[in-house]
């Protein structure tokens, strides 16, 4: 089949109506560009809309007039939704039989609990469907020039969070062991912790003069981004005022970034965004 003949199936076509359906939707990075058109058409006809907060209103205002909007982000160190409650609002609005979507930024699956609504949602016997979304580990990259694997050195890219839940008895990632076990790190969630994640990576072997990358607001007209050494990158994080939610890449592929690269960020906000410029 030639290009020219190949056509996007209408929509009504591609999918089976079920009343009381939860759709785990990722939103993308955060330029309404980049989200998917599936997820643009469910935000659009759903009756229910659950979203995070670091989704910008552009995304938001697409829901049709009639949905009901839900805001059930969270932001560290404010008042926020428990997960507990989250899960029981996705289960009582699908067992009202409305169409649900839970729009979550970057991909719902990517550090963002994605994982355990579903199950939540699975226990409870509510049918479930899920779309995938851009996540900010692939576009801050991009957005910056750094690809994510090169075959001339960077052959591994390890994603990892930063942040873990404060009641866990011991943390799951183990810094010195990662340190000489990949070319790159693309950490999430990472500022809070940067002090005691560089301590552990040089205990562990990295050499201090690894590159690093950290980018602000990625893909979004506040992006804001700086390359240092490992051992400068706490200081630089503090001096330049770095707050989430940032990307932090540290290792190999920081190295072959391109420098005549042309991205056009997009035109919006985050609702709460950090910069007012």
């Amino acid at each position: 089949m030639a290009t020219s003949e190949v056509h996007l199936l209408p929509y009504s076509l591609m999918e089976i109506n079920v009343s009381g359906i939860v759709y785990l939707v990722g939103a993308g990075p955060g330029d309404p560009e980049l989200i998917t058109l599936k997820a643009l058409r469910l935000i659009r006809t759903c009756d229910a809309l659950v979203h995070d907060a670091l989704i910008p209103l552009d995304i938001i205002k697409e829901a049709g007039p009639k949905c009901e909007v839900y805001d059930v982000g969270k932001r560290a160190g404010c008042k926020s939704f428990e997960q507990a409650n989250i899960n029981s609002l996705l289960l009582d609005l699908s067992k009202k039989g409305k169409n649900v979507v839970r729009l979550k930024g970057g991909d719902p699956f990517v550090f963002s609990r994605g994982g355990e609504e579903v199950a939540f949602l699975e226990k409870n016997n509510i049918d479930i469907e899920i779309v995938p979304g851009v996540t900010s580990g692939i576009a801050a990259p991009s957005y910056f020039g750094i690809p994510l694997s090169h075959r001339d050195g960077a052959s591994s890219i390890t994603f990892v969070t930063g942040h873990e839940q404060i009641d866990k008895k011991e943390t799951m990632v183990n810094w010195q062991k990662l340190a000489k076990s990949t070319d790159s790190f693309v950490i999430y969630m990472g500022i809070k912790n940067i002090q005691s994640i560089v301590n552990e990576l040089i205990a562990g072997g990295m050499d201090s003069n690894t590159l690093c990358a950290v980018i602000q607001e990625a893909t979004l007209r506040n992006q804001k981004c700086l390359t240092t050494k490992l051992s400068n990158l706490v200081d630089t994080i503090n001096e330049k005022n770095f707050q989430p939610p940032s990307i932090i890449i540290i290792g190999k592929i920081v190295g072959f970034q391109v420098k005549n690269y042309i991205t056009k960020l997009s035109n919006v906000n985050l609702p709460s965004s950090l910069n007012k410029n």
